[in-house]
């Protein structure tokens, strides 16, 4: 008899133990995200206990990545998933646009966002109390012609973004909203010093002409008025066709302080034969952050990262 008042108390007390935990431990946050750089910008933005899986590993293919059966079931599992949309993450495509997942995928580049993009700035820093005067000057709605989908590389969109990712999270049952408020605030500011830094840093390396692989750079040295002056592949999936790289030889021998912007993995043998005798500074970027830290901080110090890889042409 003793033994089952004890058993009862002990369940009593588990139950009362359960019910004062938080919310937030009972039913912690599942995301998932196709990118790195997506995983940054979440975390800037969700409450500590939320779980982030990230889709595509350093060195996968975002074009043909193939999922694992664990990454598959986190999917099922999540209450919200961020991805560009089907011009970066091919395979994701007809998946994220099935039944199963329609209502909880949030493609962060689509054609309605574009159109609206510069209104739907003004009104949220209105909301926010913050007055930004960068201009977006270029599309980014990887339409037809060729438009790039690394929108994450501008620090604007970046912003954004978060401002999406910001809305989703809060729109879940169990949402922080504070808590989500408050590391958006933060972010918001950080990121504005940040980029207030980077551009004085950059001044320097305008006099410099910048070569890159592929049409990656864009929305980076859009933001930061810095001048891509070739593009050796304009489509990643295909080589660049004799007279393409002809014209790109051609501009590297006429430009001032050429530099190249190299990602992994480096073919420093096909350069070399583009390159020839012409004297060529090189610089390795990460689109990316393959090695920047999953943090809360994540975001900022990858934008540093970028502006360092243009600081190092010097």
């Amino acid at each position: 008899m003793h033994r089952t008042r004890s058993s009862r108390f002990a369940f009593r007390a588990a139950v009362l133990a359960l019910a004062l935990l938080p919310v937030s431990l009972l039913a912690a946050p599942r995301v998932v995200v196709s990118l790195k750089p997506l995983e940054l910008l979440v975390r800037a933005v969700a409450t500590e206990d939320t779980i982030v899986t990230t889709l595509i590993e350093p060195g996968g293919n975002p074009h043909n990545y193939s999922l694992k059966p664990s990454q598959r079931r986190a999917l099922g599992e999540a209450d919200a998933i961020f991805w560009i949309g089907p011009e970066m993450e091919t395979f994701l495509t007809r998946l994220l646009n099935g039944e199963d997942f329609r209502s909880r995928s949030h493609a962060m580049m689509t054609i309605e966002d574009s159109g609206k993009h510069d209104s739907d700035d003004r009104k949220n820093d209105e909301a926010h109390g913050h007055h930004h005067d960068h201009d977006h000057g270029h599309s980014h709605d990887g339409d037809a012609t060729g438009a790039d989908p690394h929108i994450w590389l501008d620090p604007a969109i970046a912003g954004d973004i978060a401002r999406r990712i910001h809305a989703v999270l809060a729109a879940q049952p169990q949402a922080e909203k504070a808590a989500l408020d408050r590391n958006l605030a933060g972010f918001e500011q950080s990121l504005s010093a940040a980029e207030a830094e980077i551009k004085k840093q950059l001044e320097p390396t305008r006099a410099i002409s910048l070569f890159t692989y592929h049409n990656a750079f864009t929305h980076f040295a859009e933001h930061y008025d810095l001048a891509v002056a070739g593009v050796l592949s304009l489509n990643p999936e295909l080589a660049p066709g004799a007279r393409h790289i002809a014209e790109v030889q051609d501009t590297l021998r006429n430009a001032q302080r050429p530099c190249l912007m190299t990602e992994e993995p480096f073919d420093e043998q096909s350069w070399d034969s583009i390159v020839g005798n012409t004297k060529v500074t090189f610089s390795r970027w990460d689109p990316l952050a393959s090695d920047i830290e999953a943090s809360a901080d994540g975001y900022v110090a990858f934008q540093k990262s970028l502006a360092q890889s243009v600081l190092d042409c010097l």
